[in-house]
This record gives structure tokens, sequence and C-alpha cells, in this order.
């Protein structure tokens, strides 16, 4: 199963110990973690994945290879700037946003225009009119997050 990590280059201490934990229970379940190749969020979900013996797969912004965060195993290429930001969420089957700013909410909304499910965890919320925007799927921990992840891509890939 191919599960994107998605979040911000830029975090905080808190969110790169959650993307960390992420990564490593995602491998740990067998899962291979996409994501977009770089710092912060991207990194440490792939430096979990890697702790725990996963595959890890990059989409990378720019032209040159050598950026790819030191944990990413397959780093694809794009020159496509945030335009990759819909091949790291085309590529999922399940897409875990953690923090972010606007390139994740991008992604985000990539992910759910294409009927691609999103777990947040602790990420930006949606509201439209005078409600609340629910298409994103909230969790409460590490381990709720990837629980939620998996279910949906197994859920999803049995629909197609």
């Amino acid at each position: 199963m191919l599960i994107g990590v998605i979040g911000g280059a830029q975090c905080s201490a808190e969110e790169v110990a959650l993307a960390e934990s992420v990564g490593r229970e995602l491998a740990r379940r067998g899962a291979v973690v996409v994501c977009g190749g770089l710092g912060g969020v991207m990194e440490a979900a792939c430096k979990g994945a890697k702790s725990a013996g996963g595959t890890t797969v990059g989409v990378l912004p720019g032209d040159d290879r050598s950026s790819a965060n030191p944990y990413v195993d397959i780093p694809i290429v794009t020159g496509m700037g945030y335009a990759r930001n819909v091949i790291v969420v085309k590529s999922s089957q399940a897409v875990v946003a953690i923090d972010g700013s606007y390139g994740t909410l991008s992604e985000i909304a990539f992910a759910l225009q294409s009927g691609i499910p999103v777990i947040g965890l602790n990420t930006s919320s949606f509201s439209q009119g005078q409600g609340v925007d629910d298409s994103i799927i909230r969790a409460e921990s590490v381990e709720d997050a990837v629980e939620k992840a998996l279910a949906a891509a197994g859920a999803a890939r049995k629909r197609s």
C-alpha cells in the first residue's frame, strides 16, 4: 500500500516527532511512505519509515535528485515545483496530513477532489458556510492516524 505523508518543510519539534512516528508505524504495517522528499515533516516520516525497515518515495519539486532528504529510497525528479503536489497525492491510496501551510493545503485539496482519503493529525480544518467541513478524517494519535489511513486505503482499493 502507498500512503502519503504530507506536511511542511518548516515545522515544530512536535510535528517532527509525530511524522517520524507515523512513518515508522506505516513501515511496520507494510506500507510504502510517499512524500515530497524534502525536509521537515517529509524527512521525519522517511526517517521513521527507514528505522522500521520500510521503503520511501520522494517526489521532488526540482531537477536535482540529490536534493532528496537522506532517507528517501526512490527519488522522483519532476522539475515541477509545487505542481509536484498532485503527483504526491495521486500516487497515494490515502494521505496523512501533519501540520503544514499552503503547500500542504493544496495537497489536501487535490486529495479530497480526487476522492483520496485524508487523515488529519494536528493539521488544518475547514468550514463551509456556517458549518464545519468534515472531509478530513480526524485522528487523535499516531496509531489512530495510521489505522485510519490503512483502513481508508484498503476500502478505496476494494472500490476500484
